[in-house]
């Protein structure tokens, strides 16, 4: 006999090849075990009362929606065929509510959506609790977190520097760093109340506490009363209490980031680390990207905009911020990202799926990789003779009527 197997919360049901119920098993009204089959489900294990029915029935063939279970099936000894999203599953599930209440799992409709409800329930809670588990989640809150708090600082920063540049205007151009510039407000106030001792309690060198002094006594800033300094001091320690916030969730990071991709954070620290998984939308997800993908994560509007315009695209995304990136020649750095790349595919593959340490490993590589590349491009390549614009203009129209015969 082939059969229809149709798993619901219900229990299982038998459909035939002119769509008549052959037979059923129902689950019982267990919550929690139904929920649990419900996830187990997911991963191909069928569930329970489809196991007992396929016993009672015997069927030669049977045709099942879910692909996942039909290797667990086959080991059972059935003849099985995955037919997803077939007419006869979809025929019950217009009419579950009535077929609940027909074979006397529910009295009524209305208790059968009750429990329906409560079953939707339970799973998302367990299927969140089992998301919020995975420790790469973590991290990613975290390093958005820390971009958020960024964010906040440099808008808290600049309107400080407007409000104290009204008293002390020189100071903006002195002194660049935020901290700075707020430990300065907080701590003095006042521009006359500033003195060597104090700006050498916060760190400054003897030629910038000079430029500091000289220009608090030549300013041409206007007087401001003790309740306007106290009004600016408020930002000013915000501002302070943002930077040590940071640097603490910095820490946390470090160590959350050690733990979950250890050779991801070997190769770019726990910052960027962080910041690549929060793109990609976890560890996992980073480990199924090609490193090609890798290279330009964060950099999708510019690659768009070039596959729309024909421009050439972008040679890396977020990686920038890796140091031997920003910091070598420009016809380095595409070279060097994509080398990081392929090292960072490698590195979030063993993270997710193995859980061994290479990061030093991979770091060797690398370095040794990059510094080929320094050797061997050393000089700026030769610059190409710039077309004339009608020349650029008609290169520009066949590459679209190119990619409009490729998509038709």
């Amino acid at each position: 006999m082939k059969i229809y197997l149709v798993e619901h919360v219900i229990g299982a049901f038998a459909y035939d090849e002119n769509g008549k119920i052959v037979d059923y098993v129902l689950n019982a009204k267990d919550l929690g075990k139904i929920t649990e089959e419900l996830i187990n489900n997911e991963k191909g294990i069928p569930i329970s009362s489809a196991i007992e029915l396929l016993k009672k029935i015997n069927p030669s063939e049977v045709i099942v929606e879910n692909e996942a279970e039909v290797p667990k099936l086959q080991e059972l000894g059935y003849k099985v065929i995955y037919e997803p999203h077939n007419n006869l599953s979809r025929l019950f599930r217009e009419s579950a509510s009535k077929i609940a209440v027909d074979v006397k799992f529910a009295n009524n409709e209305e208790e059968y959506y009750n429990f329906l409800h409560e079953v939707s329930l339970e799973y998302t809670r367990r299927k969140l609790r089992s998301a919020a588990q995975k420790r790469d989640l973590l991290a990613i809150q975290a390093v958005r977190a820390i971009d958020d708090i960024d964010k906040t600082i440099n808008l808290f920063s600049e309107r400080l520097r407007e409000w104290y540049s009204i008293h002390f205007p020189e100071l903006d151009k002195i002194v660049d760093d935020h901290e700075e510039y707020s430990n300065i407000v907080s701590r003095f106030g006042d521009r006359n109340s500033i003195d060597k001792d104090g700006l050498k309690e916060l760190g400054f060198n003897e030629q910038k506490i000079n430029r500091i002094l000289d220009a608090a006594k030549k300013s041409i800033g206007a007087d401001i009363s003790e309740d306007d300094l106290s009004a600016m001091r408020t930002i000013a320690n915000t501002i302070l209490e943002l930077y040590n916030i940071r640097r603490n969730l910095t820490n946390y990071l470090e160590g959350v980031m050690k733990e979950v991709a250890p050779n991801v954070t070997a190769l770019v620290g726990p910052t960027l680390g962080a910041r690549l998984l929060s793109l990609a939308g976890s560890l996992d997800e980073l480990a199924k990207l090609p490193a090609s993908t890798i290279q330009v994560l964060g950099a999708e509007k510019a690659l768009f905009r070039a596959l729309r315009s024909g421009g050439k695209p972008p040679k890396h995304g977020v990686i920038f911020q890796y140091p031997y990136i920003h910091t070598s020649p420009r016809w380095q750095r595409g070279k060097i990202a994509r080398a990081l790349a392929a090292k960072l595919a490698i590195a979030a593959r063993v993270d997710a799926f193995s859980g061994r340490f290479i990061g030093d490993q991979l770091n060797e590589q690398l370095k040794k990789r990059i510094d080929e590349i320094k050797e061997k491009y050393a000089q700026p390549p030769p610059r190409k003779p710039q077309q004339p614009a009608q020349k650029q203009k008609e290169k520009g129209k066949k590459g679209e009527k190119r990619k409009e015969k490729k998509r038709k």
